[in-house]
């Protein structure tokens, strides 16, 4: 019984080792004569080793390319790692591709297959390679994510899916994911760096940062690291992407997802590296806030339609089909007949769709019946925002509220602080020019900015573009008392510039001035 690979098994393992070699080739700046001359290999043989058709490369050959690359300790030993699997283990890596899943959602889509439909054929025909989503914690974005990544695997691509530490959770992790060292390592390259400081040389500067006058601090190689500044080799060599998932990707396509991203927190030099050294990767990130690099296609999640209040009440609006979903798991026993479904449709709209708000809200049915929540709807949404069977999502929802209030620029959080007091819900651009008295594109792009915050929803109910802000923003805003809920928000990871209590005091004043 022999233990070779098969014809297919070895080109796919070999095709990793080709890899890696032509992303140290490229990091460099070499042509493949350039490197020939310097390795003393043939231009042949290289072009053949970076395609995969040389099956069974000799040790020598690897030494003299890891010359002439100049490579270090480790990336010499991820190439010999990558003939090794050639020879002996290569054919296993399309079996643990194929079982690289995303997670098992743990309730259905609503409203949301024209939106997965157009972001899994933009990822999957390559026409967006770093996709960001944004809105509002609590929308779906998540949701949306896992049905995007589910269509891709479907399609064969493995999928990469790492959630960042604190965020939460609405699936199950699939058992065995062959990858998943791979991935966590992944995600943690491309956090951006700390950068090298010493005390003393900060102390010295006076500028706290331990960087020189005249250098970035925010760049590791000018920052005062002797060593660094020694040995640039030594310095880049963190820069390149985990070898292992180069050599375990090579150039097939796959998705990475980082769901709950922090962008302010993500190196893009090394995204782009890692871009350009897998040419069939996808990057599908959910956060609040966009990362604003280049090439980010910037996808704004709004929450599901709602059937207005005069309107007839429909069981198949998105909202109302998510939260009459939510209020069997609580009350099996409320039969949705016209008058229930009159209440429902009220609720949904009155929270706008938003899909974590009217999650909660279905969770108050354990202790109150629907004329009583529709009444505490219309009294006190903020009260509502507790999720009674998860206390987390409750806080999570106002911690994310109030710090995408925050992170506002003045002028969308002056203007979120009139639309609050002004009469009536909806407002077009024409009434936003008159209310602030800035000029259109000055409106225009504030806009934008509370748009991609999830602070507002658009509409055209009434035939013309109009926005309104949402209730629960507008209930957030005016209890600047959220407690520990505030307190936890602005201790938080996002470097905000003031602390979130002020920023709902500020626009709770302004509102009720």
């Amino acid at each position: 019984m022999t233990t070779g690979l098969s014809p297919e098994g070895t080109t796919t393992a070999t095709a990793a080792l080709g890899t890696l070699i032509r992303g140290h080739r490229l990091r460099i700046g070499l042509t493949q004569r350039e490197l020939a001359d310097l390795s003393t290999i043939s231009v042949r043989a290289i072009r053949d080793l970076e395609k995969g058709k040389a099956l069974r490369p000799r040790a020598e050959t690897i030494r003299l390319i890891a010359d002439g690359l100049r490579l270090g300790p480790r990336a010499r030993t991820a190439l010999e790692e990558a003939v090794r699997r050639g020879h002996h283990g290569g054919g296993t890596r399309q079996p643990l591709l194929e079982r690289c899943a995303p997670p098992a959602p743990l309730h259905p889509l609503i409203g949301r297959r024209a939106e997965a439909a157009v972001l899994a054929e933009e990822l999957r025909s390559g026409a967006e390679r770093l996709v960001t989503v944004v809105g509002l914690s609590g929308v779906g974005k998540t949701r949306l994510a896992l049905e995007t990544a589910a269509r891709l695997h479907d399609a064969g691509f493995p999928v990469l899916w790492h959630t960042a530490p604190g965020a939460v959770t609405d699936s199950l992790r699939p058992d065995g994911d062959p990858l998943l060292a791979l991935t966590t390592a992944c995600a943690a390259h491309l956090q951006a760096p700390e950068p090298r400081t010493h005390p003393d040389a900060a102390a010295a500067c006076g500028t706290g940062t331990g960087a020189p006058s005249g250098t970035d601090a925010s760049d590791p190689a000018s920052a005062s690291d002797p060593a660094s500044a020694s040995d640039p080799a030594s310095a880049s060599a963190d820069e390149q992407p985990p070898a292992a998932l180069l050599a375990a990707l090579g150039d097939r396509d796959a998705l990475l997802v980082l769901d709950g991203a922090a962008p302010a927190r993500l190196d893009f030099p090394r995204l782009t590296r890692l871009l350009r050294e897998l040419p069939g990767l996808r990057v599908l990130l959910t956060a609040d806030t966009p990362w604003d690099v280049p090439g980010e296609r910037l996808f704004l999640l709004a929450p599901l339609d709602a059937p207005r209040p005069d309107d007839p009440a429909r069981a198949d609006a998105p909202a109302v089909r998510f939260l009459l979903g939510r209020i069997r798991q609580v009350r099996p026993d409320i039969v949705p007949d016209e008058r229930t479904l009159a209440d429902v449709a009220w609720v949904a709209h009155r929270l706008d769709g938003h899909p974590l708000a009217l999650a909660a809200a279905a969770s108050w049915l354990t202790v109150c019946d629907l004329p009583t929540l529709r009444g505490i709807v219309e009294t006190d949404p903020a009260a509502l925002l507790d999720h009674l069977a998860d206390g987390r999502s409750g806080c999570h929802l106002r911690d994310g509220v109030l710090r995408t209030l925050a992170h506002l620029p003045p002028g969308p959080r002056e203007l979120v602080a009139r639309l609050c007091a002004a009469d009536g819900d909806d407002f077009d651009l024409d009434e936003i020019v008159r209310l602030t008295g800035r000029s259109l594109p000055d409106c225009g792009r504030m806009v934008r900015a509370l748009l991609i915050g999830g602070v507002i929803r658009p509409g055209t109910d009434r035939g013309r573009s109009a926005f309104r802000v949402l209730r629960v923003v507008r209930a957030l805003a005016a209890r600047p008392e959220a407690g520990p809920a505030t307190h936890a928000a602005s201790h938080g990871p996002s470097g905000l510039p003031e602390p979130l209590g002020s920023t709902a005091s500020a626009v709770a004043a302004s509102a009720a001035a």
